[in-house]
């Protein structure tokens, strides 16, 4: 008996649907949220942190 037999006959069919569907729920559930009006504010603020002036934090060399 091959393993390709034993793994055919095992039933593990159900796991495989299960898991697909655990995939769309959690796909379908980040993109609602990414796309969601309400946390605009907070996506534009994200937008241009890589924009704003910050000190810059000392090297340690420059500590010593």
């Amino acid at each position: 008996m091959r393993l390709s037999d034993i793994m055919s006959h095992a039933g593990l069919s159900g796991y495989a649907i299960v898991a697909m569907l655990l995939f769309i729920v959690a796909f379908g559930g980040i993109v609602w949220k990414v796309f969601q009006g309400s946390r605009h504010a907070e996506y534009e603020h994200a937008r241009r942190l890589p924009l704003e002036d910050a000190t810059p934090a000392p090297h340690s060399e420059d500590t010593k």
